[in-house]
């Protein structure tokens, strides 16, 4: 019965994280329908969507589903690249480009994430003109285009506001997971430069933060 509470987990009842009376915490649940329309309104053309994940990352299992249950109503076609590390991601990577993708999406992969290729692939996807579309600001300050999802530090503050509230409160009354707000706008003004993509398109998305590639 010790209290547990996690942090930024996707889909809680796919991790069986509910219905257990001594746990909760926060999830990042991606909205990949508003990642979706932010694609098409850069582009209103495209017409090849590149799926960029992991197989092995529970994270992506829903998102990826619904990309590409919008993608069909749409009558968009996507191709589908998997990789699990830093070099299968480039791989994976210079695949799409070759398969002249229009844009890219990753959700929010840990996987993807732990090999840190963002920072090798964003040069040549920038330079083939495709805009990558993540999950994670993480991603968009490593040099992917864009996001719309979780402000992480407003989430970790979340998750640590729940921790104190369980060891001094006790967690009865308590949900099984709380979703953290979304609706921040994460764009790279050095990746949008390098497509011709005024980040104006997105102002009607929400809040949008702009920043530059890091290695952080």
């Amino acid at each position: 019965q010790t209290p547990v509470v996690y942090a930024a987990v996707s889909d809680p009842e796919a991790a069986e994280l509910t219905g257990i009376d001594y746990v909760t915490g926060t999830s990042d649940a991606l909205n990949t329908e508003k990642i979706m329309d932010m694609i098409f309104a850069a582009n209103p053309d495209v017409k090849n969507v590149g799926l960029l994940y992991s197989l092995s990352e529970a994270n992506s299992t829903k998102p990826i589903a619904d990309a590409k249950a919008y993608l069909d109503e749409k009558g968009i076609s996507y191709t589908e690249q998997t990789a699990n590390t830093n070099d299968e991601v480039i791989t994976a990577a210079s695949s799409l480009v070759a398969d002249k993708v229009d844009a890219v999406f990753t959700p929010t992969d840990n996987v993807i994430m732990a090999a840190e290729a963002e920072l090798a692939i964003a040069p040549e996807l920038a330079e083939a003109g495709i805009p990558h579309y993540t999950g994670a600001d993480s991603f968009v300050r490593n040099g992917a285009f864009a996001t719309c999802g979780v402000n992480y530090t407003a989430l970790g503050t979340q998750t640590a506001d729940l921790a104190y509230q369980a060891i001094t409160e006790g967690m009865d009354g308590m949900e099984d997971y709380y979703t953290a707000e979304g609706g921040i706008v994460t764009v790279n003004t050095e990746t949008a430069k390098a497509l011709n993509i005024d980040t104006a398109v997105f102002k009607d998305f929400g809040d949008v933060v702009e920043v530059t590639t890091t290695e952080d």
